[in-house]
Formats: structure tokens, C-alpha cells, sequence
């Protein structure tokens, strides 16, 4: 496969390319656009996965950024058989105190720049009949505290997940989305770093552990795969059923889930 690995510097996003590039199975098939805004991280995890890794440098706030990633996929790959859109941003605090520019930025990266790449992708998707996966979030289908203008920017990705879905399935083209519960990657791992937080953190877990970048990665480069043709239009949890603690908690469940 031809694939487009956005935010792919670190955590989930270079996770699935070590996946892909055949750094975990061995499989040297694929060929990858890797692209982040860290120009010194993503030289890094390109020469680290060899020669069908191409590296290209761009922010994912410009507005122009889908049709500059989509070009220098045609110019290194040749075509595009599939994209994995896992750029994204957070920004903490309360509704009542985030300013327009900060709930621009977070729609603009989390929300838009989806958007624009898809756009911009779409002729080539068609014609290889690919397929296209978001990263979404467990904060999409449930608020979370001080993550209010996060959660609606990624629940607003799950729309657009959908309406792309119903939009270019008549083209062959497969659209899907991965929401990660609490992850340990290099953006998490301060909020992560007291051990009485994170204990408390995992207890909330029916599985009692955090995830890793590779079980996000893991759902992703299948969604992106033969395995998962016949699957478009959905979101799949990857929060070790987390959502349904928080249902739970929140009385749109049975069970004695606490919401933390």
C-alpha cells in the first residue's frame, strides 16, 4: 500500500508507520508519506524506517496543507491507496475561559484539517479505491472536564467520518475512524508521569492499564487493510472499555462504572 501517516513523528502516528514500514512485522511491501510539523523528529523516525519512508514537513493548520500533502504523496508514492489522518492538538481548560483564537486552532487541526485533506486525496482514493482513517477520541462520545472545545472538535470529526462514508462509498472508497481511551504517547506521558494519578487513572479501566500507541496502531493500519473492505462509516473504541464505565457512571448504563 501507498499510505499517508499524518502526525507521524510520534506516538500513534509513528506507531502505525513502524507497523506499515514493516519495523514490527517484517512486511517491507508498503510505502510511506510521513508528515508532522517537527521537521527534527520526523527526519529521525524516517531514516529509523528506511528508504519506503519519505518524510515531508508540514503543519496541519494551513489551510493549503491537504493539497501540499497530497501532492508530495504523487511525487514519492506514485498514488495513494490509503491515509491515516492522526495529526491532532489539545488544549485544556474550561469553556467560559478559551479564546477564539484557541477554539479556532483546535477546530482548525482536529476538525478542518481532516477535511481539507480528504478533499484533496479524494481523486486518488477513487482511483485506487482506498481508504481514508481518522483518529478520533474517546472525549468525542463523552465530555470530558477541561477538554470542552477537544471533545466537540472530535465529535464533529465522527460526523464528517460518516458523511464522508456515505459520500465516496459509491466510489469505492472506505472512510473509518479510531477513538483511543487514555494512551500513553510522548504527548500523555506528563499528565501520566504521578503514580497516584495514574493508578487512579487505570482503576477507572475495565482492562486496568492505559493503552499503548501500537493498540491504536494496531486498529488503524487494519481499518486501512484488505481485512477491513467491507467495513466503512464506523468508529471503533480502542479505550479498553472505558465508554462503558463512563455510560456507566452517568446513568445511561446498568453497571457501577466511576467516571474520573
Amino acid at each position: 500500500m501507498r499510505v499517508v501517516i499524518t502526525g507521524a513523528a510520534s506516538g500513534i502516528g509513528r506507531a502505525t508507520a513502524e507497523i506499515l514500514s514493516g519495523a514490527t512485522n517484517n512486511d517491507l511491501s508498503n510505502r510511506l508519506l510521513l508528515v508532522d510539523r517537527d521537521a527534527d523528529r520526523l527526519a529521525e523516525t524516517a531514516e529509523a524506517l528506511g528508504s519506503n519512508a519519505h518524510a515531508f514537513v508540514a503543519d496541519l493548520s494551513d489551510p493549503n496543507c491537504g493539497e501540499r500533502i497530497a501532492k508530495a504523496a504523487l511525487d514519492n508514492l506514485g498514488g495513494i491507496d490509503g491515509v491515516a489522518s492522526n495529526a491532532g492538538i489539545i488544549l485544556s481548560g474550561p469553556l467560559t475561559t478559551l479564546d477564539i483564537d484557541g477554539y479556532d486552532k483546535i477546530f482548525a487541526i482536529n476538525t478542518r484539517a481532516n477535511w481539507l485533506l480528504a478533499k484533496a486525496v479524494y481523486p486518488h482514493l477513487k482511483e485506487s479505491r482506498g481508504a481514508f482513517v481518522a483518529t478520533a477520541s474517546i472525549s468525542a462520545h463523552q465530555p470530558t472536564p477541561g477538554l470542552g472545545a477537544y471533545s466537540a472538535s472530535k465529535a464533529a470529526l465522527l460526523m464528517l467520518v460518516r458523511q464522508l462514508a456515505i459520500e465516496w462509498g459509491p466510489d469505492g472508497i472506505r472512510v473509518n475512524s479510531v477513538s483511543p481511551g487514555p494512551t500513553l504517547t510522548p504527548m500523555t506521558a506528563q499528565g501520566y508521569s504521578d503514580p497516584e494519578r495514574l493508578a487512579q487513572r487505570e482503576a477507572s479501566i475495565p482492562l486496568r492499564k492505559l493503552g499503548s500507541a501500537e493498540d491504536i496502531a494496531n486498529a488503524i493500519v487494519f481499518l486501512l487493510s484488505p481485512q477491513a473492505g467491507h467495513i466503512s462509516g464506523i468508529d471503533i473504541l480502542v479505550d479498553g472499555a472505558l465508554n462503558n464505565n463512563l455510560m456507566n457512571a452517568t446513568g445511561t448504563g446498568t453497571g457501577q462504572g466511576t467516571k474520573k
